[in-house]
């Protein structure tokens, strides 16, 4: 692990600024003598910058993406808690940790630090830029941002705007934390319990009937309490309290919220679309009900170079990551032609 401290304001969308941010990333392989092996990833909600270790099969040794091959980058995203300035990190104004006061950030904010980054590293094109979900908001971001910069696009389970049903879903997500009574206490454990329940909302979405119905049925037709799904739910809740935290969790849900590629641009978001010229490979799944498979269909339709794969997974949104060998199999024809 890495970081980068940047000691200048940082200056956000809002108009808001951070005094400084320090970013904490992931490199795997060497990047070669002319500079053109660079691939960045782009992590999504509650993942780090670790890359090699949540996406098998797609990066890292055995994936389409090899350290062998290639400079890989993953940085974790402003807001987060993996080591990239968040509310848990200190406000040198005050020598506290910002909690409540970490200002609104938005995608755009997040690509700005990674341009930080990009230009840190002495990066001057990146091969391929790559991302699922929320990583996908970042990419097609920085395809907009730093076009001249970006060879290839490959966006999975993504969308080029936040739709009405993620903002709705996030909105429940945060009233489930904001419901916690402890969510305004100035501690780093403060909404837990809500985070555990926004989770369990999460949970709901990141899967489907199908796949819930399939793993956690009770073969006990006699049972009242205590259910498979019920103890599913409670422990995916656990672990992510357990790994992740709920000032974090607020703040990323509202920057997924703003997503919007047309915002400021004066052109329509089929046309900002259009203006994204790089070869692009789309992967939507088709039991997605989180970003469902008409918004990388939509991306297609207006992308002038794209290419659309449809996986068949049991597994929902999370398919782009439980899916990695399907993904990687399609990721590595694709890249070779």
């Amino acid at each position: 692990m890495n970081h980068l401290k940047y000691e200048q304001s940082f200056e956000l969308e809002s108009g808001e600024s951070l005094p400084g941010i320090e970013i904490t990333y992931h490199v795997y392989g060497h990047l070669n003598e002319d500079k053109t092996n660079v691939v960045w990833v782009c992590h999504a909600l509650t993942a780090n910058s670790n890359a090699g270790e949540w996406w098998p099969g797609v990066v890292g040794p055995g994936g389409a993406i090899t350290p062998d091959k290639y400079f890989i980058v993953c940085a974790n995203i402003l807001g987060s808690c993996y080591g990239s300035t968040g509310p848990l990190s200190t406000d040198p104004r005050t020598g506290k940790p910002y909690y409540h006061e970490f200002p609104m950030i938005t995608i755009r904010d997040m690509v700005k630090a990674h341009i930080l980054l990009r230009k840190h590293l002495g990066i001057e094109r990146i091969h391929l830029l790559m991302g699922g979900s929320m990583g996908g908001y970042q990419a097609l971001e920085w395809a907009v941002m730093e076009r001249e910069r970006i060879d290839r696009l490959f966006l999975i389970a993504t969308s080029p705007t936040e739709s009405a049903w993620g903002i709705a879903i996030h909105t429940a997500q945060r009233l489930a934390i904001e419901a916690d009574g402890s969510w305004r206490n100035a501690s780093p454990m403060a909404g837990s319990a809500g985070l555990k329940a926004a989770r369990a909302i999460g949970i709901l979405t990141y899967r489907n009937y199908g796949i819930m119905v399939q793993k956690q049925t009770d073969p006990d037709t006699e049972k009242l309490d205590n259910f498979k799904a019920s103890s599913y739910i409670t422990y995916q809740g656990d672990k992510l309290v357990n790994r992740f935290n709920a000032y974090c969790y607020w703040l990323l849900t509202k920057a997924m919220d703003s997503h919007q590629l047309a915002r400021g641009r004066e052109k329509t978001l089929e046309q900002v679309l259009g203006g994204i010229t790089q070869p692009a490979l789309v992967i939507g799944i088709g039991s997605d009900i989180l970003c469902p498979l008409e918004e990388q269909r939509f991306i297609v339709k207006h992308l002038p170079d794209a290419t659309l794969v449809e996986i068949d997974s049991a597994y929902g949104h999370d398919g782009f990551m439980v899916e990695g060998a399907t993904i990687g199999k399609y990721l590595e024809e694709w890249m070779g032609k």
